[in-house]
């Protein structure tokens, strides 16, 4: 049996609390946030992560429990918001849970300014069984035994109506008009992505004759790094320079699957494989077009994930061997094209349910809370 399914019973009536940023160009976390709010409905409410105790305090009052998902838009800003919040919950004997979607990948004093929230929370859920494991091999992790689960991270886009088209899709479709294999990748483009790899796999499909073209649709992660000078070297390297399209930020999912329908197929090659956390990957699979990824190292990578069993399934997501060379991945980009896969869209409704019942399970009714004085938990 899974972890999210050895859970406590879903409380359909439990309220909760989503704490969120301000933020205007929301990331995959905070995306993730908001949209579990909307899916839960009137029982759901959203406040702002900040110092207003008072505003905070009324609305807990309407809560049964507080909601954090970490990391946090603009963490250094914020080392005392969730702690306050969270003490604040668990003062008022509200249930807090907490949705960790990294740990290893995170800077170590970003996952220090976490600590203090571990023995707060009465549930502490994860995005994927790798980042459980990181956790679990944590000395830190002793302090949340017995109250951990797994979350199935859904699409973060939704596919609207109508597409809208833009500049970036019209250099697209003259490409495809040329005859070009129009290689997609989408979301932030940072090096432990290793997003710069599918530069190499065109220069490889380059090499074997064909006529490919990238488009990366998404924007640099902002940092210490030199990212974007780092991959335009590369681009540079590969005499890939008319080949390559990086559209930055796209805020609109009308332009954002204008962009999608224009690709052939889409490309991922994680250093650690795919996990089930990889939000980019799903928004990329609900465009209905074929995506090559390298596999999970663990063969139960995706037993708690009903939307990506599904994809595995049907054969719109083509895993390649874990350690994929380059030339792996531009054989497996060939196939993927000429086989005419299914099309299809993600059943983004039920996915979105599926993390929700997973985020009531790990509640209390509201007898138990009751019963139970600040600090003390559920047993396993």
């Amino acid at each position: 049996m899974s972890q999210a399914a050895s859970l406590a019973v879903p409380v359909a009536a439990s309220r909760m609390l989503v704490m969120i940023s301000d933020s205007t160009t929301p990331c995959g976390v905070e995306a993730f946030a908001r949209r579990l709010a909307s899916t839960a409905g009137p029982r759901a409410t959203t406040a702002v992560l900040d110092r207003d105790l008072g505003r905070l305090r009324n609305a807990l009052g309407n809560a049964d429990a507080l909601v954090l998902n970490l990391p946090v838009v603009a963490w250094k800003a914020k080392l005392a918001e969730p702690v306050l919040a969270a003490t604040l919950a668990r003062a008022s004997r509200r249930d807090v849970v907490v949705i960790l979607h990294e740990w290893a990948d995170l800077d170590w004093k970003r996952r220090a300014s976490y600590a203090p929230l571990l023995p707060l929370a009465t549930m502490v859920l994860f995005s994927s069984p790798e980042v459980a494991r990181q956790f679990a091999a944590s000395p830190v992790s002793r302090l949340t035994t017995g109250r951990r689960g797994i979350v199935p991270i859904p699409p973060n886009l939704v596919r609207p109506a109508k597409t809208s088209p833009s500049r970036a899709t019209a250099t697209l479709d003259r490409a495809r008009a040329e005859g070009r294999l129009v290689l997609g990748h989408f979301g932030s483009i940072y090096p432990k992505k290793q997003s710069t790899l599918v530069l190499d796999v065109a220069a490889a499909l380059r090499d074997r004759g064909e006529d490919p073209f990238v488009a990366f649709i998404g924007s640099f992660v902002k940092g210490s790094d030199r990212v974007e000078e780092d991959f335009q070297a590369r681009v540079a390297a590969l005499g890939l320079a008319d080949r390559v399209l990086v559209t930055g930020y796209v805020a609109e999912d009308a332009e954002v699957f204008g962009l999608f329908d224009q690709v052939d197929v889409f490309l991922y090659a994680f250093a650690e494989g795919l996990t089930s956390r990889r939000a980019s990957v799903l928004a990329a699979s609900a465009s209905g077009r074929p995506l090559v990824v390298n596999a999970p190292r663990e063969a139960d990578a995706f037993d708690h994930h009903p939307t990506y069993l599904r994809l595995l399934r049907e054969g719109r997501l083509r895993l390649a061997p874990t350690d994929a060379t380059v030339e792996d991945l531009a054989l497996a980009v060939m196939a993927a094209r000429d086989a005419g896969l299914p099309t299809g869209s993600i059943d983004e409704p039920a996915a979105w349910r599926d993390a929700l019942a997973v985020v009531d399970a790990g509640l209390q009714p509201a007898e138990r809370r009751e019963q139970a004085g600040p600090g003390r938990v559920r047993p396993d």
